[in-house]
């Protein structure tokens, strides 16, 4: 995997909120940093002050805008529109020839050879999507960038439209169902809805006429271990392993170098690549995406986004996130009966959030039973008149026992670095959850104010359980929309779900950094109205 690493990791951000803290930025839409901003350029550049903590938001290739330019505007919107056109076959082979869809629900007959130009129907089927179909990425309308939560363009809040591409089944497909080998390899960590997606993938296939179908085992890895053979699935294979966790390929980082990998998928004939993972893994992607392109191999190659986090950019959530804020409530709640029932009790969980808070919020949200919420994007302090434990002892003295969640990524600094990755090049985090828990018992013995400090820590169990209904719903979608895209003839694109719609985005688009928990948000504010916590800082 170290031959991977250049790819996988361009430039993510490990400690956003100390990126909050010493800079100021201004403010676009979609979670990254404004690059080649020249301010001598632009006299009325509007700045955001640290203290405001606001989420920064463009694309990682966006040029500078000249606001004095009457056009910028429309400028703005071709860039856009340029940066998210997604990528076809047709870019490296113009020549490559469109066939009828074999994708239809009007006439369920089975596809064969005889039929592989497309069903025999003389009714026309009105399920497609078109290609020209877009769907609105921003649809709020902010009136000024004091607005909370506020995403803006230009000091004056200029509304630009802001268009991606729709996902589904399109009329015109570019591969013969029986000319295609199709492979699904998933990477990274466990999350919930996995073989969800592994299922719906092969089934949707199916329905296309697709007989070749393998399952690439223990991610990347299984390219290039000659001991991990890959695995032949079909609908009879796939039919019940959504009801459980885990993954029916099985997980793991690391791998091999992206020449290899191509090499391999040339060698084993694969033609459709199918990637379930994060950011890392996305990265792999549109990095195999790029070969296949250079060797002008006739490819798709597809992302679905695979992070219990909800840290990729742009859009609404990802599959496994619901199941982890339902499954972090047990958590919780054994946490708040363990203080409730004790004398001074105090209750301590630690939730997964590496760069972004959102499961930690949400949890906290979603329980109600949170006295304390603590995210990377957010700095606090744990000692001192305003830190913390000083809280602490106030809900204590008050209300007789106290509830704290916090997530993995949060408060970082108080921790000794130890400077280690992992295979997939993520900075090993040290444990905030054991420190808080130390710090809280050495505050109170050292005031000598009785406490009983209970930690509970479920990350495992939270990963390895199965898909809720929600998170069913999601990754049956996605992985639908992720063969339609494949046979449209698209490549180096993911899909995701945006303002309730399904889109394809360019996978480059949704890796520049992991999204965050933006501190001046409406659903930061409603956490903060629902644990009553101060500032700690």
């Amino acid at each position: 995997m170290d031959a991977l690493l250049p790819v996988i990791r361009p430039g993510l951000v490990h400690s956003p909120a100390s990126t909050f803290r010493d800079h100021s930025f201004l403010f676009f839409g979609s979670g990254r940093p404004v690059k080649n901003w020249n301010p001598i350029r632009i006299p009325k550049l509007m700045k955001v002050k640290a203290e405001a903590h606001k989420q920064v938001s463009t694309a990682s290739s966006a040029p500078s805008i000249d606001f004095s330019d009457p056009d910028w505007k429309s400028k703005y919107e071709q860039d856009f529109e340029a940066r998210f056109n997604i990528p076809h076959i047709t870019d490296v082979l113009p020549d490559a020839v469109p066939y009828p869809s074999t994708f239809c629900l009007k006439m369920r007959t089975s596809v064969s050879p005889d039929f592989a130009e497309g069903y025999p129907s003389d009714e026309k089927w009105h399920g497609y999507i078109s290609n020209n179909d877009r769907v609105l990425l921003k649809v709020i309308r902010y009136s000024s960038p004091t607005s909370a939560g506020a995403e803006c363009i230009d000091p004056d809040c200029t509304w630009v439209e802001q268009w991606v591409h729709r996902a589904g089944p399109r009329e015109k497909i570019y591969f013969k169902p029986e000319e295609v080998k199709a492979a699904i390899v998933t990477c990274g960590g466990l999350c919930p809805g996995l073989n969800d997606v592994i299922r719906q993938i092969v089934i949707t296939l199916e329905i296309y006429g697709v007989k070749k179908i393998v399952g690439i085992p223990f991610g990347y890895r299984g390219f290039s271990d000659e001991s991990l053979a890959e695995m032949p699935l079909s609908r009879k294979v796939v039919q019940n392993i959504h009801l459980s966790g885990g993954s029916l390929l099985g997980v793991s980082r690391g791998g091999p170098s992206v020449s290899e990998i191509v090499d391999s998928m040339e060698e084993r004939g694969i033609n459709m690549l199918f990637v379930l993972g994060g950011n890392g893994t996305h990265a792999g992607a549109n990095a195999i995406h790029e070969e296949c392109h250079k060797r002008r191999l006739k490819v798709a190659v597809v992302g679905v986004p695979k992070t219990i986090d909800n840290d990729i950019l742009l859009m609404d959530k990802t599959f496994g996130f619901d199941t982890a804020v339902e499954e972090a409530q047990r958590a919780i709640n054994s946490a708040y009966i363990e203080a409730h029932s004790a004398y001074h009790g105090i209750g301590i969980v630690k939730l997964m959030g590496r760069s972004s808070g959102y499961i930690a919020m949400q949890a906290s949200l979603a329980s109600g039973q949170i006295d304390i919420c603590l995210i990377p994007e957010v700095p606090f302090n744990l000692h001192g008149p305003h830190g913390v434990l000083s809280h602490l002892r106030h809900l204590l003295e008050t209300k007789g026992s106290a509830v704290v969640c916090v997530a993995e990524g949060a408060g970082q600094d108080f921790l000794e670095k130890i400077n280690a990755t992992d295979a997939s090049g993520n900075i090993i985090l040290g444990d905030i959850g054991v420190h808080i828990q130390q710090e809280t018992k050495k505050y109170f013995k050292g005031i000598e104010f009785p406490a009983d400090v209970k930690y509970i820590d479920p990350t495992y169990m939270i990963r390895a359980c199965r898909a809720n209904a929600s998170d069913g719903i999601l990754c049956t979608v996605l992985g639908q929309n992720a063969v339609h895209g494949a046979f449209a003839g698209y490549s180096g694109i993911t899909v995701g779900i945006c303002n309730t719609h399904y889109v394809y985005f360019p996978i480059p688009e949704v890796i520049a950094l992991p999204k965050v928990v933006d501190p001046n948000s409406r659903m930061w504010h409603r956490c903060l109205t629902s644990t009553g916590q101060p500032d700690f800082v």
